[in-house]
């Protein structure tokens, strides 16, 4: 069975973005060292286009095949009228509003969600499934997530977007290994406690 991974930026406080959502604070952290430990170990987490700005367009992917977004994290990208972030990946965006995809290559799932999931963790493959956010998703989604990779920046929000938008429930994960980098940002992996 494929695991089903949540990679996802947030501040010291666990908030992955302010309280709209806007996690651009962050991408000041996003320097050369921990550039090159993207472009080495999870180049498919950075959308198409930005692989192409950064010059590994070409690196294949290493980890995951398929990503699932929520609604709010592919409003970004349609946004600045991209419609397909994700192309090197087989994309899929929860929604119960987005009825109809704007592009071919990205599927809605707008019923039965974990459904679907263990339906995509059951398939037959070497890569893993890439759970980029948000909030809400994740938190619908608690019970299906394999693995934590946590990215956490140096700076405080205060208040805004939790990591998981769900109710009370203690959920256990095993701490597998930390990374530190010179510019105060820290990369811990967690996997499932089951």
């Amino acid at each position: 069975m494929r695991k089903l991974t949540y990679f996802i930026a947030c501040s010291i406080d666990g908030f992955i973005g302010d309280p709209d959502g806007d996690a651009s604070a962050m991408l000041a952290f996003v320097d050369e060292e921990y550039s090159t430990i993207i472009r080495a170990e999870y180049p498919e987490t950075m959308p198409t286009h930005g692989r192409r700005a950064f010059g590994f367009d070409d690196v294949p992917n290493k980890r995951f095949d398929t990503i699932i977004q929520g609604r709010a994290s592919y409003d970004v990208a349609l946004k600045e009228g991209i419609t397909s972030p994700y192309a090197h990946l087989r994309e899929y965006v929860a929604s119960r509003t987005l009825r109809k995809s704007p592009d071919p290559n990205v599927e809605i799932i707008a019923d039965d969600l974990v459904g679907k999931v263990r339906e995509l963790k059951a398939e037959d493959s070497e890569f893993g499934i890439y759970l980029c956010g948000g909030s809400v998703l994740a938190g619908e989604l608690i019970g299906e997530i394999d693995e934590l990779v946590i990215k956490t920046y140096p700076i405080v929000y205060g208040t805004g977007m939790p990591m998981f938008g769900s109710g009370f429930a203690v959920t256990e994960f095993t701490l597998e290994s930390v990374r530190g980098f010179a510019n105060g940002a820290v990369v811990r992996t967690y996997s499932r406690k089951r």
